[in-house]
C-alpha cells in the first residue's frame, strides 16, 4: 500500500507542477492567504493578551497544526473534497475497475497546488514564530498529521452521504465548511455542549485543541484522546462509505442522479 502511495503522489506531483508558474503561485497564493487570518489573530491577542489559558504563541501553533492537516488532508487528497459528486455523477465506475481499494484510489487521485501552500505555512509558522524543541516538532508532525485524518475521515463521510441521498454537494458541502469553520478558533472558547459537540458531530476539537495540547506539554492522555477519535471516525468513514459502495454497484447512473 505505501508503495502504491508513493507512486501515485509522484505522478499527481508531476502533473501538478507541469505548468510551474501557475504552481508556485497558488502555493504562495495559500500562504499569503493564511498569512492575513494570523494576523487578524495577532492583533486580537494584542488586546486580550490570553484566551482560557492560551497566549499569543499558542495561537501560532495552532494556526501551523491546522494549516499542516489541512494541507496533508485536501493538498495530497484533494479528491476528498469532490467526493460527493463523484458519486451522484456516477464516476466511480472507473475506480471499480482498478485493483487498489476504490476509496483509497479516489483520495489520491489529485494534487491540490493551493493547499500544498497550507502543507508549508505551517511549519513555516512554527520555525519563524515558536520556540521549538525536537521534541515539540515531533509532536507537531504527529498532531498534524493525525488532523489531518480527521479532516480527511470527515469530508469522506459528508461525502459519502451521496450514496443514501442521491445528489447531496451541497449538504455535504455545507457538512465540510463547519469543520473548517470551527477548527479555525480556539475551540477553548467554547464550553459546555457546544465542546461536546466539537469533538463528536463535528470533530474539529481533535483538531484544533488536542495537537495544540501536544505541542505546549505533551502528555499521553491527549495522545490517547487524539488516537482514538481519529481511529473511530476514520474507521467509520471507511465503513460509511463501503456500506454505499454496495448500493452503488447494485444500482445504476439514474438512480443515482435522481
Amino acid at each position: 500500500m505505501l508503495r502504491f502511495l508513493a507512486a501515485m503522489m509522484r505522478t499527481g506531483f508531476a502533473s501538478a507542477i507541469e505548468y510551474r508558474s501557475s504552481f508556485f503561485t497558488q502555493v504562495f497564493g495559500m500562504m499569503i492567504n493564511d498569512s492575513l487570518w494570523v494576523t487578524f489573530w495577532m492583533l486580537y491577542f494584542q488586546k486580550f493578551p490570553v484566551l482560557n489559558g492560551w497566549e499569543k504563541e499558542d495561537l501560532f501553533v495552532l494556526w501551523a497544526v491546522i494549516t499542516f492537516s489541512f494541507g496533508i488532508a485536501f493538498g495530497l487528497f484533494a479528491q476528498a473534497l469532490r467526493l460527493s459528486e463523484l458519486i451522484a455523477q456516477g464516476q466511480l465506475d472507473y475506480y471499480l475497475a482498478l485493483p487498489k481499494n476504490v476509496l483509497l484510489h479516489i483520495l489520491v487521485g489529485q494534487i491540490r497546488p493551493a493547499n500544498l501552500g497550507d502543507l508549508f505555512f505551517g511549519p513555516t509558522l512554527l520555525f519563524f514564530f515558536v520556540d521549538m524543541t525536537p521534541e515539540k516538532w515531533w509532536w507537531f508532525l504527529v498532531g498534524g498529521v493525525l488532523g489531518g485524518l480527521v479532516y480527511l475521515a470527515f469530508f469522506v463521510m459528508a461525502g459519502s452521504l451521496a450514496f443514501y441521498m442521491g445528489s447531496s454537494e451541497g449538504i455535504s458541502s455545507g457538512i465540510g465548511n463547519a469543520l473548517i469553520h470551527f477548527s479555525t478558533y480556539p475551540t477553548r472558547i467554547f464550553d459546555g455542549w457546544t465542546r461536546v459537540v466539537l469533538f463528536t458531530l463535528i470533530p474539529a476539537g481533535f483538531i484544533a485543541e488536542v495537537p495544540v495540547e501536544l505541542v505546549r506539554r505533551f502528555q499521553w492522555g491527549d495522545l490517547g484522546i487524539l488516537v482514538v477519535g481519529t481511529a473511530a471516525f476514520s474507521s467509520f468513514a471507511w465503513f460509511l462509505f463501503h456500506r454505499g459502495l454496495r448500493r452503488y454497484e447494485s444500482g445504476n447512473l439514474i438512480v443515482m442522479r435522481s
